[in-house]
């Protein structure tokens, strides 16, 4: 397992440390944060991140040795860009009336930062997975035979490992690429669980301690070597609707989701997708997500599948 220390520096690696879950809980059982833990442990040699970058040797952040204990999940309209972005895919009600997307955008806007001694307004929500629908940094996300589009989203990730008695213990933050199929989900609204069900792709650094209150970074498409899209996108609570402890709040209220010992990974929600912009990403493209808080991009070729038959059950 490697560390930064310092901007710029190289990674070193972390003595007698293979696992950033492992280490999470160790940790808190010491109650300790990760930053006074690994300087106890102390660190040996350097990594070459540009070679590891090369051969495609970059392992996800954090994961969980049995996938189906990873829960990946992901949050919407939780910020100031986002709900334009939505709303240009979903027809216009009669004048005055607002899209199901602006109604949910709007209880953000109004009840969605509440004092700290208060619940906000549920955010949206969806299911993306479990550790097994992740694919590290570099390695390609797939564009199923079946799909109407592999659409990028850039988002900042929370990285959360469930403590021995139950409590929610955040690792930091990750730059993600939640990745999903917004012609489908153009086409209805309740197609929108249907759209999440995606590989996804987070990392390959995580920034431990606070969210910085205001993330710019940038996101691209490449086609042959070229940018044939990029633009700005921003996250943080200046830039959101919600606060990240009311989004963190409304995720973990549910008992099973403190399950002791699992590993979940929340994506925060996007502030500008390729697909409003017409973006049609195909097999071949790259998908580049970066912003200076994160340390190195992360970056995904998209790859199709092989097309898939009618799929038979076998009755017992």
């Amino acid at each position: 397992m490697g560390a930064i220390l310092k901007e710029g520096a190289p990674p070193v690696i972390v003595k007698d440390a293979t696992s950033v879950r492992d280490l999470a809980l160790e940790a808190a059982r010491s109650d300790a944060s990760l930053e006074q833990l690994i300087s106890a442990r102390g660190v040996e040699g350097q990594v070459d991140y540009d070679a590891i970058v090369a051969e495609k040797r970059l392992l996800l952040p954090l994961d969980h040795a049995e996938p189906s204990r990873c829960t990946i999940s992901v949050t919407g309209l939780t910020h100031l860009g986002s709900a334009e972005s939505r709303d240009a895919m979903h027809a216009k009600l009669a004048a005055g009336d607002l899209s199901d997307s602006m109604r949910m955008f709007k209880l953000g806007l109004e009840g969605g930062k509440p004092n700290r001694a208060s619940i906000g307004v549920q955010p949206e929500w969806a299911y993306k997975g479990d550790g097994s629908w992740a694919v590290p940094p570099e390695y390609p996300l797939g564009l199923p035979a079946w799909a109407e589009d592999g659409g990028d989203e850039a988002e900042v990730v929370g990285l959360y490992v469930i403590g021995d008695q139950g409590e929610v213990l955040r690792v930091g933050f990750s730059l993600g690429n939640e990745y999903s199929d917004h012609v489908m989900e153009q086409q209805n609204y309740l197609y929108l669980a249907h759209s999440k069900l995606r590989q996804c792709s987070y990392g390959p650094e995580v920034l431990l301690g606070e969210l910085p209150r205001d993330v710019v970074g940038t996101v691209r498409v490449l086609r042959a070597g070229s940018t044939i899209w990029s633009n700005k996108f921003i996250s943080g609570e200046d830039n959101m609707s919600h606060t990240i402890r009311n989004l963190e709040h409304h995720h973990f209220k549910y008992r099973g989701f403190r399950r002791p010992g699992d590993v979940h990974v929340h994506f925060f929600g996007a502030s500008v997708l390729s697909f409003a912009a017409g973006i049609r990403p195909r097999s071949g493209d790259v998908f580049e997500v970066e912003s200076k808080a994160f340390g190195r991009p992360l970056r995904n070729p998209l790859i199709a599948d092989e097309k898939m038959e009618l799929l038979s059950v076998k009755m017992l």
